[in-house]
Parts: C-alpha cells; structure tokens; sequence
C-alpha cells in the first residue's frame, strides 16, 4: 500500500476513534484473540483491532513469509494506565474532558484503537504494542536497537502524537547506518517527520538546494552535489595521492559505473580544459622571450626545469583524463580542444629543437604529448567520437564566429546540415594540421634518440594518414605534401605512406561525381 493512502487510513482510523463512543468492535466468532497484555496500574481497557482496507483485502499474501497472516477481525486487548496513555497527543486529548464528559468513567472504561492490517505483516499489532510499552516504561535505549525497531515505531509514534519516541526514533536513526531497503523506508516516511527535528535525517537522503552564488550570478550554473564529487574525486586521483595508479582505477570505475553520462561529461570536460590551460601557460612561460631575457641564466634555468618537470606531470594526468574520455566516448569536446592548439604545438617545436634543453629537463615531454595526440585520433578515426551539434557551436565560438551567424545557422536546417558536415571535417583537419608539425620533429629529433619509442610515432602516422583519407581531395591534397617526412629510403617499410598516396591518386582521378545534381 503506496504511503498515501497509508496516511488515509491512518486518518480514518482516528476519525473513528474520536467520533465513535469508546467501545470495541464485537469478537469475530471466526478469529481468535490473543492472550490480554497488562502494564502497571492499568485502569483502562485499550483493544487493538484489525482494520483491513479494501487494497489490503484484494492483496495477495506474501510468498516469502512463513507466518500466516492476521485475520480480519482480530483484536488484542491491553489493560493500561490512563496516565502513561497521556504521554501521547493523542490519548491525552481522547481522555480528556472535551471527549469525555465523566474524566473518571473514561478512564474506568474501554478504548478501541485501529490498526491497518497488512497482508505482508505477520505480527500486525507489534509495533503498536511497543510504543504503548514505551508509554509506559520511556526506555527508547531498551526498546529501539536497530533502525528497523525505529522505522518499525516511528509511523505508530507519529500517528499517536507521541513526541518523545519520534525524537528517540529520529536520534537513533540519524547516528546509525542503513541499508539500502532500510533507506527507502526512511524516505517513505520523510514526508511525515517533522521538518525541525529530522533536518539532519533528511539531509542525508537528500541534496541541499544548489544556493545563487558568485558563479550563477555570473551566468554560469553552479555544480550539482554530484558534479562537485566527481570533480574532487578527480583532482583528488591526480593531486592528492601518493601512489596515483589504484586512486585513478578506482576513480575511473566510479565515473565508468556512474548513471548520469552528462555530469561526467561536464566533469571530465572541466578537468580537460584546466589541464590543458595548465600546460598551455607552462609551454608559453619557457617559449617567451621576455622571460629568457628578463633573468640570469643560472635562475632562468632553475625555473625553466620547474616548468617543464610541471608540464610533463599535468601532460600525464592529461592522457589519464583522455583515456577516461574516449573509454567513456564523451571526448569530443576533448578533440575539438585539442584539434585547436597551434600556438602550444609551435610551444612544443621550439622545446623539441632545442635537444640539449627537453633531453635533460622533460625527456618524456615528447612521447606524453604524441601519445595524446595519438588516443584522440584513434577515437575520431573509429568513429567513437562525433562532433555533435553542442560541439559545432563551442568550435564557431572558438573561431570568433559570432552570436548573431550561429543563430542563423540553427534557424536554417539546409545550412545547418551542411555546416554540420563541415564543422566535423574542420575538425579533423585542424587535428592534423596542427600536430603534424610536432610528429615530424618528433620523427626527426625524437625518434633516433630513443628508437625503442618509435612505435607511437608511427601509429600516429597511420592514423593522420587515415583521417586525411576522410577529407575532401583539396584537403588531403595539402596535408599529405607536408607528409612526406613519413617516407623512407624502402618504399617497402613505408607502405602506409604509399596507400595514402595511392588512394588520392586513385579519387583525384576519377570523374566529377553528381555534377548533374
């Protein structure tokens, strides 16, 4: 039965109880009562009684329990104390004299008190028995010892008004841990808790409000709970653990296991950038002439080891985050990014051809950034990452293309197909436009230095070679001249090079295609 109508039934039963005179119903001739409960003192008669709701009487009974179900009609009679009875809200003004006009007969008489029978509950009248037990003992540390004692007590407790157990219920659920049933449980009932005295249970089921603050007044949205957790998860996996290679697994099985594809997304697009802002400062501290001429050269030379030893560390943390991206197929961003460097692959060049200077300061410089170059590309060549539409206008913005020109692309759906098929090989051949430069002066410095690393200079190769394949004749024209440094004195040992070439040939040759068209 949903928690509505739970709150129904629950209404009704106290309607009945105020308005009706204090009898119980007569015994069902064809159920049996339990044996009578007595506390101290009692001086009144409090009869528990079935009272089955038309849900529950076209329920099914659980196949999972192994004790029968109560039968409608049954009752179990206690014999109380009209003054522990008081303790609750609800007794107090039953007993009281708005209610009944002789306070004494009252209390020398007999009070019914429904309870809703449920066909998954075997033993019906126990928590009822519990709280009227607390009534009269107040030993919440004796009767509540695990949360499903208090979520077993706290709808009663609330129903009977009894203050002083849902304040012990509420206590003791807010200390202790739960299960995940037991946590639904509490949801269930949060409607019901009094907002002053649960704000601490309910701000565990539940997230705060996102408050207004410096960065939404500024236009940007705030970061949801679970953005700003996975956000610290990754600066924590890259930053704040020694021993960075089973932080990063972990952290990489969250955000692979994690339901919200877009919040990871936007956290490893946020993780993506500030790396890359990172290394593009680095990069341009040791390419700037100011510097170089600005200090000495014993200090020049201090900072500029810190400044490279810092960017092959972030360049690093930058593959591990473009791992993630492609594993999880949301590096397009990353790609459009990436594809838009020239200024940090000239940065580059000018280190690379300074041997003496990479060589003793950022040996690892070299292959970090081909290896980055190299996943990114793989991930466009086999189609694991797409420019979508939100991408087509980060990459106008990019390019200075105006707020007024991107609204007229969208309003016009002939434009905006073709300009989406462009943007997308835009894409792709500013990927290899810019980082050509840098595979060939990798090839040519990098390669006879360290030979037992060429395999990724030369995947890297085959993949430009690939995605030039996918660009218009004219396109692959320019690209493929500026290719010729892949080529060696074996044609044989250059046979990807020769297919390139080969397949160009092969379409520029051929005649115009739907020229009629």
């Amino acid at each position: 039965m949903s928690l509505r109508k739970r709150q129904r039934s629950v209404s009704s039963s106290r309607l009945s109880v105020f308005c009706s005179p204090p009898s119980p119903p007569p015994p069902s001739t064809s159920s049996l009562s339990p044996a009578s409960l007595s506390f101290p003192n009692a001086d009144l008669l409090l009869r528990l009684h079935l009272d089955p709701s038309p849900d529950d009487a076209d329920a099914e009974p659980d196949a999972d329990s192994h004790q029968p179900a109560a039968a409608p009609g049954t009752f179990l009679d206690l014999h109380v104390s009209s003054a522990s009875l008081i303790r609750s809200r609800y007794f107090a003004a039953l007993l009281s004299d708005r209610w009944s006009p002789s306070p004494s007969a009252a209390a020398g008489g007999r009070l019914s008190l429904a309870v809703p029978a449920s066909s998954s509950c075997p033993r019906p009248f126990h928590a009822h028995i519990e709280v009227i037990r607390l009534l009269h003992t107040l030993d919440f540390a004796g009767g509540i010892r695990s949360p499903g004692d208090a979520l077993d007590l706290l709808p009663v407790a609330l129903q009977l008004l009894f203050d002083a157990c849902v304040e012990a219920c509420i206590r003791f659920l807010e200390a202790v841990p739960w299960s995940e049933d037991e946590e639904a449980r509490v949801i269930d009932l949060a409607p019901l808790l009094p907002a002053d005295e649960a704000a601490d249970l309910l701000a565990r089921v539940s997230s705060p409000p996102v408050a207004a603050g410096p960065s939404s007044a500024a236009g940007v949205a705030a970061r949801s709970p679970s953005e700003a957790m996975l956000h610290g998860l990754i600066h924590s996996a890259i930053h704040s653990h020694p021993v960075h290679a089973p932080t990063k697994a972990f952290v990489a099985m969250l955000l692979k296991d994690y339901p919200s594809r877009d919040c990871v997304h936007k956290v490893l697009d946020e993780a993506f950038l500030s790396r890359l802002e990172t290394i593009k400062e680095l990069m341009g501290k040791y390419a700037s002439p100011d510097f170089r001429v600005a200090v000495d050269s014993d200090e020049r030379e201090a900072i500029q080891r810190l400044n490279l030893q810092s960017a092959v560390f972030n360049v690093k943390h930058l593959y591990w985050l473009i791992e993630r991206m492609v594993d999880l197929r949301v590096a397009d961003n990353a790609v459009v990014l990436w594809s838009d460097q020239a200024a940090l692959a000239t940065d580059l060049q000018k280190l690379l051809n300074d041997a003496d200077m990479w060589r003793n300061m950022a040996p690892g410089l070299p292959m970090l950034v081909t290896k980055c170059t190299l996943r990114l590309a793989n991930s466009v060549i086999s189609g694991e990452t797409l420019v979508p539409r939100q991408t087509l206008t980060s990459w106008l913005l990019f390019h200075s293309v105006t707020t007024a020109m991107i609204h007229s692309l969208f309003c016009s759906g002939t434009v905006l197909s073709a300009r989406y098929v462009h943007v997308e090989r835009q894409v792709r051949m500013e990927l290899v436009r810019s980082w050509l430069p840098v595979l060939n002066v990798c090839r040519d410095i990098v390669q006879p230095m360290h030979f037992h690393k060429s395999s990724n200079c030369q995947e890297l190769e085959e993949a430009f070679l690939q995605i030039i394949s996918t660009l218009p004749i004219p396109e692959a024209q320019e690209l493929l001249q500026q290719c010729l440094g892949f080529s060696t004195r074996n044609a044989s040992d250059c046979p990807h090079l020769v297919t390139a070439f080969k397949t160009w040939f092969r379409r520029a040759g051929r005649a115009p295609q739907g020229a009629e068209n």
